[in-house]
């Protein structure tokens, strides 16, 4: 092992055999968890080659479970976020697809920090769980066409435990490592094409269009040479996506999204990402036909038909969904109001997911207990005139003394200025 990091100290490339060494050392704790940060700190500084990132994903992928959906007919698709603040696409996306007669096998995970996690939304739907054996994945998606698990031991542990030591080290934000802990994952899943969506900005884990670009490549280039399909959409993350940010609240504008009644942005991000999706299931050959198609089972319910049947197939009460109001809210509701007149000309993404966790949404350690009813509705975003008095936003939290510090963290993420802003795009690139 320490002729393995001084290799990599050195910028050498690492063959198959040596990457297996110490991927299948670190999971049997034969190799301490202080090699392994050295070895990652090397990596992180001297990065990988496109075949030995692919490589490390492969060896990743298989120290668990590997999942295989052969059995089921059709190209099998999923969708990966960056990470971002108010961004429930998942919700929306995996049973619209899905009600295209597109298999989604979906494996997602918990929010940590200012980003939100899809599995902390469907938890605030009584009774949803996304634990599942192997086999009852399988026979889910064969079922309904739509499964959404958690990571659990068997799958990836590689991932895991390397995830934590990274996190610990300072050694994250690599696009080698990036790139194989989300693909090691995607591909334990089992699906056969993937859309990524890399967000981009403020709240995102990649400040500017070119890391995004580069991050990308290097999970197209894993893709390629494990005969998997992968297109990357780059996304503006500056501000939150939508108007809610916490758990249940997402829920309720996912639900409303699904019934055609979502905020423009939501939509239109979802319209996109939903779209690419269908072109690498091969289900038509255009986008705006892809979109016609997604538009229409929105309009016709079947979309939202599609998320009653998920939710009910595992395991969660199925009038909180044809109940939104049923969901759990938090008792202290508290109006952000502007302190003077103009428009919005800047809402920080990472400012309002930072008060989301400080209102009990989101997690500031591993530990930290989830308030599924808190969270923020944004009455104001980027572009839209306020009247001084009037509600920015509106928090919701159990927790009184939080309140404050949370009202001074929001009004910082906000900018108003008395000229109108231009328009921000929301799709930055596509790279396919």
């Amino acid at each position: 092992m320490v002729e393995l990091i001084a290799k990599k100290r050195d910028g050498k490339e690492l063959t198959k055999p040596e990457l297996k060494h110490i991927v299948d050392g670190f999971v049997a704790g034969k190799i301490p968890d202080y090699q392994m940060s050295a070895f990652l700190m090397a990596l992180y500084f001297n990065g990988m080659k496109p075949k030995e990132t692919a490589t490390f994903t492969e060896l990743m992928m298989r120290s668990g479970d590997v999942i295989d959906l052969s059995s089921i007919k059709g190209i099998k698709v999923d969708k990966h976020s960056t990470g971002g603040v108010g961004d429930k696409t998942t919700l929306i996306l995996a049973p619209l697809v899905a009600a295209a007669g597109v298999p989604v096998a979906k494996m997602t995970g918990r929010g940590l920090g200012h980003t939100g996690g899809t599995i902390d939304k469907l938890e605030a739907i009584k009774g949803m769980s996304v634990e599942m054996s192997k086999k009852k994945f399988i026979a889910r998606l064969k079922k309904i066409g739509i499964a959404v698990c958690g990571q659990n031991e068997k799958l990836v542990p590689a991932d895991k435990q390397i995830y934590a030591l990274r996190d610990v080290t300072g050694t994250v934000k690599e696009n080698s490592l990036i790139a194989s802990s989300i693909m090691s994952k995607k591909l334990a899943c089992g699906a056969d094409a993937i859309v990524i969506d890399i967000k981009v900005g403020d709240g995102a884990f990649m400040k500017n269009l070119k890391e995004a670009t580069q991050l990308g490549r290097e999970m197209q280039a894993i893709g390629k040479q494990m005969g998997r399909k992968v297109i990357g959409v780059c996304t503006s993350m500056d501000q939150p996506l939508g108007r809610s940010v916490g758990n249940a609240i997402e829920v309720k504008e996912a639900i409303e999204t699904l019934k055609g009644n979502g905020p423009a942005d939501l939509t239109a991000l979802c319209y996109q990402l939903g779209a690419q999706m269908l072109l690498l299931s091969y289900k038509t050959k255009t986008i705006d036909k892809a979109k016609a198609i997604l538009k229409d089972l929105i309009d016709s319910g079947k979309a939202f038909e599609k998320f009653k049947q998920l939710v009910k197939e595992q395991g969660g009460d199925v009038n909180f969904v044809e109940n939104p109001d049923k969901l759990p809210i938090s008792k202290h509701s508290v109006d952000v109001l502007s302190p003077k007149s103009g428009y919005v000309t800047d809402l920080k993404a990472f400012g309002v997911g930072l008060t989301s966790v400080k209102l009990g949404a989101g997690r500031e350690t591993k530990a930290s207990v989830i308030d599924p009813g808190a969270g923020i509705y944004l009455h104001k975003k980027i572009g839209e005139q306020v009247k001084k008095g009037e509600p920015l936003a509106t928090m919701y939290t159990q927790n009184k003394k939080a309140i404050k510090k949370a009202k001074e963290l929001l009004l910082n993420a906000y900018t108003i200025k008395s000229t109108k802003p231009r328009k921000k795009k929301l799709i930055l690139k596509i790279i396919d």
